[in-house]
């Protein structure tokens, strides 16, 4: 069966995904992980540091090479925020192709919401007739609003959970004094956002993820409006022990609530998180294009 290997590298982490197809789903062989907080140079600087490039290309080469010895024939990278918003972009691309020893892909903000759209309908058993899904990432968020067949709408915000955390220089804990200052930088990125009604909403990426070992899989106002306060008051080291989430995205989780809660109003439904999201719509696109070839 053929394999593939998508590494995706964003603002907070590089993720590792290796799959095949059965039938018509797709099937995980190995999944890694590996922080690398390339939003946060970009936020705070605006490019990616000597230091934080050669340990981008490391880990990717660390992950092509474990993709390769796990049978993927073919391996694509592609780049999220980092490769749109850094000033230095194109040295990212180039140190990642060379060390991967593949193409690199920079997704537009289009291109990555719709991958994420498709990844999560491919996860779900029953999908409805009209799905919203959002995508929270570290340095954008891209929010897609279709049927099955295609998306109608998508929209991109320039704010993710890492951006909103440094360009805040968040406490640790936050504390409540802050919420404040923070929801108004929310709204005033999110201002004029209005999507259509959907009949279910998802909600993908690292953040949510962590955010429902929080709140819970099914992330309503109240359920982002407690974990809200109970992110505000606890370190990112006791959030993390508490909840077994790695400190680093503990650092950033309630940025990305905030981020979420604002969308969460907008599209008037409850978001579930999913289990699949960018990854997964990657990868099934590159099947698809390895048979047809």
């Amino acid at each position: 069966m053929m394999r593939v290997g998508i590494i995706d590298v964003g603002s907070n982490t590089v993720r590792l995904l290796v799959a095949t197809c059965a039938g018509n789903r797709l099937v995980p062989v190995l999944e890694h992980r590996a922080f690398l907080g390339l939003g946060e140079e970009v936020e705070n600087y605006g490019w990616i540091s000597d230091v934080k490039l050669r340990e981008a290309a490391c880990c990717v080469r660390d992950q092509a090479a474990e993709a390769r010895a796990h049978g993927a024939h073919h391996v694509e990278v592609v780049v999220t925020a980092p490769g749109r918003q850094s000033a230095n972009a194109s040295e990212l691309v180039s140190a990642l192709a060379a060390a991967a020893r593949t193409s690199v892909r920079v997704l537009g903000p289009e291109e990555e919401g719709r991958l994420s759209y498709f990844g999560v309908l491919a996860g779900l058993d029953e999908v409805p007739e009209s799905i919203a899904v959002c995508d929270l990432g570290g340095g954008s968020t891209e929010l897609v609003v279709g049927t099955p067949a295609a998306p109608a709408w998508e929209r991109s915000i320039d704010l993710g959970a890492v951006r909103l955390t440094h360009r805040l220089d968040l406490a640790d804990p936050p504390g409540k004094e802050i919420l404040p200052a923070a929801r108004e930088e929310v709204h005033r990125m999110v201002e004029g956002l209005t999507p259509p009604l959907a009949k279910a909403g998802y909600v993908t990426g690292g953040t949510a993820r962590a955010l429902r070992k929080v709140a819970g899989r099914k992330l309503g106002r109240k359920q982002l409006e407690r974990a809200e306060a109970l992110l505000c008051k606890r370190s990112s080291a006791e959030i993390a022990k508490r909840f077994e989430i790695d400190p680093r995205r503990a650092r950033t989780l309630l940025a990305g609530c905030l981020i979420l809660a604002e969308v969460q109003e907008r599209l008037a439904i409850p978001l579930e998180v999913a289990k699949t999201g960018l990854r997964e719509g990657a990868a099934l696109e590159v099947l698809a294009e390895l048979v047809a070839a």
